[in-house]
């Protein structure tokens, strides 16, 4: 008679490498036969959405299990990233208290302060004795605060009074009172300011948690360092993609279904599609020149590229400057200040090669004819004019979107490209008929 064996436990880090190839089903099988021990700490490394994926392709009584396991702003995330009909019967999985900050969770926007804070957080009462209130802080510890990188003095108005590090709880003397080591000048964020704009408060002040308020500054909750780190990756990410000629993903690459994929991408690039028209469109209006001097032709896609991969060049710095705040709307002026100087100097470097170029292939090779030096002033001089052009057209558009209200991420590189493709072919015609009038053209 045989037995039929147990299946191989399966270790963590073997099923985080195997996770992204696995299907919905093999996920869940899988997770099942992760040891008890780990499968905590295993369940609670994924994202949100995968969570969302796990907890609903289980059966409904081991749903409520791995639901209660999350703290409240964990779970309103996975809740978010749930399909509209699920997000009932998961919010109902969850006791009642903890529904209660959920719910209240999820009346602010996904993107603000109050949709990532947690509203379980270490608090204390000025009046409190150093030893009472370390007492009372191990007796939430216990309960249900699971972060404690600081706690927040309050009144019995919720209004947020000082703050206290752990250390400095320990470091005071017994007798002490929490008012006489609490620090007053508090860094706080409002319940409705933008997560970007949190992640900038944390960058600067290099805080492992900020408190969030409401208009009369009683305290919410908290934010920490780990929300925000998750919230700059999608931040970045999305700004990437937006640079790179597409809509954001707003999901794992193997998440997006194909035609979503599809919409995403061809919109971009049928407007870049358009763009490019009105290059041969320009060709067009200077094909008499073209015919005429037909040399001219052969350096078009120098041109171009050059213009362009300047402009893109500009657009990446400062649309990544603006992100950081290191360069303000107010600052435009300076920066286009800065970037025609910029584009003159590149433009007169890239000039120079060129026209070095066209020289030694002359003497060599003899193949740009009797005018091959004005052939060559004529390519050095557009790519000054050019690249003077991209890069402060490049510059300036982030800013432009900025003042308008739009992402400055939408300032693709290969848009400016575009948009530089089409304005550098009438610099160069135009440089072409004021130095070789009277001889090619």
């Amino acid at each position: 008679m045989t037995t039929v064996q147990d299946p191989e436990p399966i270790f963590p880090h073997e099923l985080r490498d195997a996770w992204p190839a696995l299907s919905r089903d093999e996920r869940v099988e899988s997770f099942k036969l992760v040891p008890h021990s780990t499968a905590d700490d295993f369940f609670l490394s994924l994202s949100a959405q995968e969570q969302s994926e796990l907890i609903l392709a289980m059966a409904p009584g081991e749903r409520r299990t791995w639901m209660r396991l999350l703290a409240p702003d964990d779970a309103v995330d996975v809740i978010q990233d749930s399909p509209p009909h699920s997000r009932e019967s998961l919010l109902s999985e969850l006791d009642e208290s903890t529904r209660r900050e959920v719910q209240a969770l999820l009346a602010y926007e996904e993107d603000d302060a109050g949709g990532l804070m947690n509203p379980r957080f270490a608090r204390v009462r000025p009046e409190m004795t150093i030893d009472e209130a370390i007492t009372y802080l191990r007796k939430q510890t216990r309960e249900k605060v699971e972060t404690v990188y600081y706690a927040y003095a309050l009144n019995s108005q919720q209004h947020l009074l000082g703050v206290v590090s752990l250390r400095q709880l320990f470091q005071a003397a017994p007798t002490k009172r929490v008012e006489e080591v609490m620090i007053r000048d508090i860094i706080t964020v409002s319940e409705d300011m933008d997560q970007e704009a949190v992640s900038h408060v944390f960058s600067e002040q290099g805080l492992m948690a900020i408190p969030v308020v409401d208009a009369e500054k009683r305290m919410k909750g908290i934010v920490t360092v780990d929300d925000i780190v998750q919230v700059v990756q999608e931040e970045a990410t999305e700004d990437i993609q937006k640079v790179g000629g597409m809509e954001a993903l707003d999901a794992p690459y193997f998440e997006v279904g194909f035609l979503a994929m599809l919409r995403k991408r061809a919109g971009w690039l049928l407007v870049l599609f358009l763009g490019e028209m009105l290059t041969a469109t320009a060709m067009g209006f200077f094909e008499h020149e073209i015919a005429r001097a037909v040399v001219l032709s052969l350096f078009i896609p120098l041109i171009i590229s050059s213009g362009g991969n300047s402009g893109s060049q500009a657009t990446t710095l400062i649309i990544r400057s603006l992100a950081l705040t290191e360069v303000r709307l107010k600052d435009w002026w300076r920066v286009a200040r800065r970037e025609v100087a910029s584009g003159v100097a590149l433009g007169a470097v890239l000039g120079s090669v060129g026209i070095l170029r066209i020289m030694v292939w002359q003497s060599v090779f003899h193949n740009y004819g009797e005018h091959a030096w004005k052939v060559a002033l004529t390519v050095g001089f557009s790519l000054v004019g050019v690249v003077t052009w991209g890069t402060l057209s490049g510059s300036m558009l982030p800013f432009v979107l900025r003042r308008a209200g739009f992402d400055p991420a939408s300032a693709s590189a290969p848009f400016v490209a575009t948009l530089v493709d089409v304005s550098g072919l009438v610099i160069y015609f135009s440089v072409a008929s004021t130095i070789l009038r009277g001889t090619l053209l």
